[in-house]
């Protein structure tokens, strides 16, 4: 596809579908059969300047190279866009498996097509997200993926809708690491959900605290998802939203302050009516839903891979960084500040490790960091109507409570490169939560 080189004209038939922090992301809404059940993400650019710091051309940084060294595609690439989708392949898809991961490909795309496509969709921005980036018009190309909201791409059958959920699922599991330190203990028994929920409160980012637990979805016991999908369900903030036929319908509130009041539910029962079969009325069809979407996660097994891959990180955030200054030859701010805090310096250990351990360490950090920030979505579409699909690959699930068989397929979505020089804004980040959070417990517990 990459003799086709998308100009000017083309942008009105690309929508906006939403943004993370590193990418916009458009969805088709023309009639080109090239493009049809395709969204593209379009790199953004901070406004606050440049984040990779020493990039050779625009690829990888020198230090990044040390890391992804034995993938020589990644290490020669220059271009940050075939960056991210050579990690994307060669990285993370064999890590989660081929069949959740779809790389995408490289769509060529003319400066004229970046900026008028970022003016049409700019209104529907949220300000808080325009205010921080804008999309790079400077790039030549973008990523072409499948829409993953619509079961087969680019077809939408009304008589059999296609219904998908998306979770952004967080850390699965406690750190153990022996480098986190005496006083931030409370890591090993409080996940870093609670925390953020806590200081999200307390700087009214959200309106009330989440019940949903991480530990839950990942346990691979029924109940335990079964009650993380309900939490999820009762306060989406901007963890769990539900697409019809591509269309957002349920969640989504990226501000954060979002629970499910029974105005939302009534709206959502209805929306449900043709997808989950059920004479009962009042909150049934919901809990159908929450019962299929758990039952999924179970079945899957796709959240085991997932974890597997968070837990690449051994050494916590608190070790990482001794091995991250060593790496960029950089005197270690962190031991610097325990020697100001007259603590004995236990990190000797890691500063005494080979390079290629460091390498290592930085690297599971790196990949952990990815897998701990993706969104996973899984998809439903009912198999009682249209042809039998006997030889479908998609997986199968019987919902007992309605006696209705689903056809389901789940996939991982966002799975950025994390560039090696924040790992120091993840260190900084971690000392505010650690020190907010320790001063909300010490004045509940005063």
């Amino acid at each position: 596809m990459e003799e086709i080189v998308l100009e000017a004209k083309d942008a009105v038939d690309w929508s906006y579908r939403g943004e993370g922090a590193a990418n916009l992301v458009l969805s088709y809404t023309g009639s080109s059969p090239t493009f049809l059940g395709k969204v593209m993400r379009i790199m953004k650019w901070p406004k606050n300047g440049n984040e990779n710091g020493d990039t050779n051309g625009n690829g990888l940084t020198t230090h990044e190279k040390l890391i992804w060294g034995e993938n020589k595609d990644l290490v020669s690439c220059q271009n940050k866009e075939i960056v991210e989708y050579l990690y994307v392949k060669h990285v993370m898809r064999p890590l989660l498996g081929h069949k959740h991961v779809n790389a995408g490909i490289r769509l060529l795309v003319s400066k004229e097509f970046l900026e008028s496509a970022t003016k049409i969709v700019s209104s529907q921005r949220f300000p808080w997200r325009a205010n921080a980036a804008n999309a790079d018009t400077n790039r030549s190309s973008v990523l072409l993926m499948d829409d993953m909201t619509l079961f087969d791409h680019g077809h939408v059958d009304d008589h059999n809708p296609c219904l998908t959920v998306e979770i952004k699922p967080k850390c699965g599991f406690l750190p153990s690491s022996s480098f986190i330190a005496e006083e931030n203990v409370i890591k090993k028994s409080i996940t870093r959900f609670e925390m953020q929920q806590v200081l999200k409160l307390r700087g009214n980012e959200i309106s009330e605290i989440s019940e949903y637990d991480p530990l839950d979805l990942f346990s691979g016991s029924k109940g335990r998802i079964h009650r993380a999908i309900k939490a999820l369900y009762a306060t989406p903030q901007n963890n769990f939203q539900v697409f019809l036929n591509g269309s957002l319908v349920f969640g989504g509130f990226r501000s954060g302050i979002c629970k499910t009041t029974s105005t939302v539910e009534l709206a959502f029962e209805n929306i449900l009516k043709d997808f989950i079969k059920t004479e009962d009325e009042g909150g049934i069809r919901a809990n159908s839903f929450i019962e299929l979407v758990a039952e999924t996660v179970y079945a899957s097994g796709a959240l085991d891979q997932l974890l597997n891959v968070q837990k690449l990180d051994k050494y916590s955030i608190e070790g990482v960084i001794h091995a991250y200054y060593d790496l960029i030859d950089q005197p270690c701010k962190a031991c610097q500040e325990l020697e100001n805090s007259k603590l004995s310096n236990p990190f000797g250990s890691m500063h005494a490790m080979p390079q290629d351990e460091k390498v290592n360490i930085l690297k599971g950090f790196l990949i952990s960091s990815t897998a701990v920030d993706c969104s996973v979505m899984v998809s439903f579409r009912s198999t009682e109507t249209g042809l039998s699909r006997s030889s479908s690959p998609h997986g199968k699930l019987y919902l007992e409570s309605t006696k209705q068989e689903f056809e389901y397929k789940v996939h991982f979505i966002d799975l950025d490169m994390r560039p090696l020089n924040k790992t120091e804004v993840y260190y900084e980040s971690d000392k505010k939560i650690m020190k907010t959070y320790l001063e909300i417990v010490k004045t509940k517990g005063g």
